[in-house]
């Protein structure tokens, strides 16, 4: 069954993935990140620049098959029916709904910022993957020391 952990408390969805990412590849995951399509671009230019000197080795929707496999982390703003290797791949969600397909993945990270709307997307999301015999796992960022 997939796993589904919420960071709640992040400052910013962009910034605080940027880091999640670059924590995930240094560890040799393979990542999904599913955004609305008016952030991808946003969220693929930061990957570039987050961090002076540091390069987080990535892919988005449209970029070529060969790509897309070769890449560690990848951006889509719609989740194609068939990712390689979905079960071992995290699937990091910036969305206001449950991801489609969430259950072909091992493990969703489920960003939630400060913002109240925000927030009540998260409990309803929340809500959702418990409906489906899923006990989501909460890790409040505000408790966690930063790296």
């Amino acid at each position: 069954m997939t796993e589904v952990a919420f960071h709640f408390n992040a400052p910013d969805k962009q910034s605080y993935a940027c880091r999640l990412l670059r924590k995930g590849y240094l560890k040799g995951a393979r990542l999904v990140v599913r955004t609305d399509a008016q952030a991808l671009a946003s969220l693929d230019a930061a990957l570039w620049t987050f961090a002076q000197g540091e390069f987080i080795p990535h892919g988005r929707e449209g970029d070529t098959p060969m790509v897309l496999q070769r890449s560690p982390v990848q951006l889509y703003s719609e989740l194609p029916e068939s990712l390689e290797g979905a079960a071992t791949t995290v699937l990091v969600n910036l969305c206001a709904s449950v991801p489609p397909g969430y259950e072909r993945f091992g493990r969703v990270i489920e960003v939630v910022t400060q913002d109240e709307g925000d927030r009540l997307q998260a409990r309803e999301r929340w809500r959702a993957y418990k409906q489906r015999g899923i006990e989501p796992v909460r890790h409040d960022l505000q408790l966690a020391p930063q790296d």
